[in-house]
């Protein structure tokens, strides 16, 4: 059991107006199953990667700890998976690395296939087999979860309940309360820690801002009432010493002396208002440090067409001649809110009937309708490859500005970062650009694929909220437990 403690950390990025970290410090214990979570862009990976002694900083780290990271860098993708995984663990067993892949429901023959032609989820899982399969140090897990199925999950929450310690990124809840014991947050001003999983640290922070926004309103109260104490003084101080001057009351001439001395009190009791509403102003700045409001997004449906959207009756995806789903059968109906469900490999991860429905050349067989007249808005599960400006990228969509940056902004996404290319934005970031841009268009039908990837729990929560206060009709493809409870109508499985 060691004891991993940061004093002072200051770090930040070249060309960046403000720091990510300005002098933190925490500390926490290497037996602790830590799942350290934060708004996009707020510096999980980069703490990640401080840690690991990759970026330069100011302040002291002190650790004899050896930390190992994940997911691995796989540079080459065109070559065998069998490949890929001696690169990655030059002393690996196979049989090791075989039953682990049978565990996370993977087929043993992926590691004679080109990398490149596996899923996402594929690919994760192959990485996290080798992971699962070898002895290793403190372990850095950054999103684990990203492209996995639900069994996926649960598989990677069983593995990482056997260590001993660990720092989890992650913004699925129900996977951070299955496997950790304490929540380390990147909050506005610090970083904080407490003991517990997600929902208890949900529960304490929620209360804590409630207390924090009822001492606010008492503050402002009170200043509104100091600065009004503070003018009423003043002026009559000033009034007061006016008559100084030679100038009468009801005819009698003033004591200069007397009035002078009455002025000067009047104006110190007034300075010491004042400075009692500077420090009240003070503590105020001090309360809703940590606060991590939300607002609430909003998005306009067309309602143009009361019939039926979409129909499917017994498809089967087929690659290569050979069939990868039993055939399925829904409708998508006005104001459905569906989420496809699946593991991953199965056709769904690899966005087939999403894209079936949008029209694009999916070869398969079955029944399949879709309304001609319905308008679209669709979110694809990878980010584009766009490396303009916002502005550009306004352009490019043809998006209303004032719109779209407004609902950036309501997703947490920083003034500064309108002006960087995209090119520089993190992966949460970058999906937060895609779901922005739907969020703007009106459509009958909004199809997501994946949508939660890399996206913080703050704007998962917000997508909840507008998608369960809202009429619109929606398809999704999604493995947040959570999400798909808290906004489905319909589930279907692959």
């Amino acid at each position: 059991m060691t004891q991993i403690s940061i004093n002072n950390l200051t770090f930040g990025y070249e060309n960046s107006a403000t720091n990510v970290f300005d002098n933190v410090s925490f500390n926490f214990d290497s037996s602790w199953k830590l799942g350290l979570i934060g708004r996009n862009g707020k510096g999980k990976t980069t703490l990640l990667n401080i840690l690991r002694g990759k970026l330069n900083y100011q302040g002291k780290i002190n650790t004899t700890l050896t930390f190992d990271y994940f997911p691995y860098n796989v540079i080459d993708k065109s070559r065998p998976t069998i490949d890929i995984i001696e690169e990655i663990n030059p002393e690996y067993e196979l049989w090791k690395v075989i039953i682990k892949l049978n565990e996370l429901q993977v087929k043993e023959d992926v590691i004679y296939q080109t990398f490149s032609t596996l899923s996402n989820g594929e690919q994760t899982k192959v990485m996290l087999a080798i992971l699962f399969s070898k002895d290793n140090n403190f372990l850095l897990i950054d999103e684990p979860t990203n492209h996995l199925d639900v069994q996926s999950r649960q598989s990677v929450m069983e593995f990482l309940n056997k260590q001993t310690g660990f720092i989890v990124v992650s913004h699925d809840r129900d996977f951070l309360d299955g496997c950790i014991d304490h929540i380390m947050s990147i909050n506005k001003n610090n970083i904080e820690i407490q003991k517990g999983n997600f929902s208890s640290y949900w529960l304490n922070k929620n209360n804590q801002d409630k207390y924090e926004q009822e001492q606010n309103a008492k503050l402002e109260k009170e200043i509104s009432h100091l600065k009004e104490s503070v003018e009423r003084i003043s002026l009559w101080a000033n009034k007061v010493e006016k008559t100084i001057k030679g100038t009468r009351n009801s005819g009698v001439k003033q004591d200069k002396g007397y009035v002078s001395h009455k002025s000067k009190t009047m104006m110190q009791r007034a300075k010491a208002i004042e400075t009692r509403q500077l420090k009240a102003i003070d503590e105020k700045e001090k309360l809703l440090k940590n606060i991590d409001t939300y607002d609430t997004l909003k998005i306009i449906p067309t309602h143009n067409i009361n019939s039926r959207y979409v129909g499917l009756k017994n498809i089967v995806i087929n690659y290569n001649n050979t069939s990868i789903n039993s055939p399925l059968t829904f409708e998508i109906e006005p104001h459905d809110k569906i989420a496809l469900v699946g593991k991953n490999g199965c056709g769904k991860s690899s966005s087939s009937i999403l894209k079936l429905i949008l029209g694009m050349n999916i070869p398969y067989t079955g029944e399949l309708y879709v309304n001609k007249k319905i308008k679209i808005s669709y979110v694809s599960q990878a980010n584009e490859d766009f490396s303009g400006t916002l502005e550009q990228y306004i352009e490019y969509k043809k998006l209303d500005k004032t719109i779209f940056l407004t609902v950036l902004r309501k997703l947490d996404f920083e003034r500064e970062m309108f002006t960087k290319s995209m090119s520089e934005l993190s992966a949460g970031q970058l999906k937060k650009v895609r779901i922005a841009s739907s969020l703007c268009t009106s459509a009958d039908l909004y199809i997501w694929d994946e949508p939660l990837n890399y996206i913080d729990v703050f704007s998962r929560i917000q997508l909840e909220d507008l998608i369960k206060s809202t009429d619109l009709t929606i398809i999704f493809v999604e493995h947040d437990s959570a999400f798909i409870h808290n906004v489905a109508t319909k589930v279907v499985n692959m």
